[in-house]
């Protein structure tokens, strides 16, 4: 078990901001098209952190054109440049997954307050 767990430090990744549910990200990705390289950026709640070593992922929810869209990233992929906190909200679950029901105002998250 030493073994795998040195294997899983090694994959860890460092630059990454320290984020939770209810906080809005921008997830920077780079997305290969052919021999292209670009990078793609999807902006939207966190409505979902799964922890773990290597396998821990995060789900992000955004609204496009009226239809929510949700994205799964694993967290300590090497496809992900960066992640940008937005804004940090203030919520008292960790899933999030009530706001698939709601529409409009009624799917905002408060915000943290800074005092």
């Amino acid at each position: 078990m030493d073994i795998i767990r040195k294997i899983e430090q090694e994959h860890l990744r460092l630059d990454l901001p320290r984020f939770k549910p209810g906080d809005t990200v921008k997830v920077h990705m780079r997305i290969l098209e052919g021999e292209k390289e670009r990078i793609q950026v999807f902006q939207g709640n966190v409505i979902r952190l799964r922890k773990g070593a290597t396998g821990s992922t995060f789900t992000v929810r955004k609204i496009s054109d009226g239809v929510g869209v949700e994205r799964i990233f694993p967290l300590y992929s090497p496809f992900i440049e960066t992640v940008e906190v937005v804004t940090q909200g203030r919520v008292r679950r960790s899933r999030l997954y009530y706001l698939r029901k709601l529409k409009g105002k009624a799917a905002r998250i408060r915000p943290k307050n800074r005092y």
